[in-house]
């Protein structure tokens, strides 16, 4: 593959997640605004270009793929996989972080009072992620699927109440900017995730969870916006 500084972050990650750890090096967002170019992101973090190509290129060439192909993957399994392990890692993982958090502010919080903000933000993230996994659980993912299979059998499609697929995936990929946004100030507000000298065990943990939380949800984020979503919409547009 050979990168060019105008190509689409996004479409890149697709072809090749391996490339997603070049733009978390250079702190480049690849999912929630994986829509603009190379030049484009670097030109806004002041950053070289070049050094970001050289650094896409290496990867891209190293010996050994063992990136999955979810570019290759229909979109019904694409979504059931999406389900299955990404809005269930969120809920187990809110689950175990709550009580951790509530804790550190408990104990830490007098001499470190932006835990209670980022206590306050990741509360927040638990809602709302939980009322868009709803959301795509029982409106989008299920017309997604209806897609996939009248695309197998060579069948119609109903139209949907919500008219085309393009406005529930507009909804979405707000949500996701939201999130993406918050989880920005919660690695802000922790140092990007490192325990002061006086943490205890159980703050080194829940910091330690927040950023495994954040990988997640960057590649939960990814899949749906540069992958599914266009997809599904190229799929309605094919079946119409």
């Amino acid at each position: 593959m050979n990168i060019q500084e105008n190509q689409i972050i996004g479409e890149l990650v697709a072809k090749d997640y391996r490339t997603a750890s070049v733009f978390k090096k250079y702190g480049i967002d690849f999912c929630c605004q994986g829509n603009r170019t190379i030049d484009e992101a670097c030109q806004k973090k002041n950053i070289d270009s070049k050094s970001v190509v050289n650094d896409l290129d290496t990867i891209i060439q190293a010996q050994g793929d063992n990136s999955t192909d979810y570019k290759s993957w229909p979109l019904d399994l694409l979504a059931d996989y999406i389900e299955k392990k990404h809005h269930r890692y969120v809920v187990e993982k809110t689950a175990e972080i709550l009580p951790y958090l509530d804790k550190i502010c408990r104990v830490h919080g007098d001499r470190h009072p932006e835990l209670f903000e980022i206590n306050e933000h990741f509360n927040k993230t638990a809602g709302e992620l939980a009322m868009h996994m709803k959301k795509e659980e029982l409106i989008l993912f299920p017309f997604v699927r209806k897609l996939a299979k009248a695309k197998q059998e060579g069948s119609k499609v109903i139209a949907p109440p919500f008219g085309t697929v393009q406005n529930p995936i507009e909804a979405m990929m707000q949500e996701h900017t939201n999130e993406g946004d918050r989880f920005r100030k919660i690695e802000e507000l922790s140092n990007n995730y490192t325990p002061p000298q006086d943490a205890c065990n159980t703050y080194g943990v829940t910091l330690g969870l927040l950023k495994e939380f954040e990988q997640d949800l960057h590649l939960h984020i990814h899949l749906e916006n540069n992958i599914l979503f266009p997809k599904a919409i190229e799929l309605e547009k094919e079946l119409s």
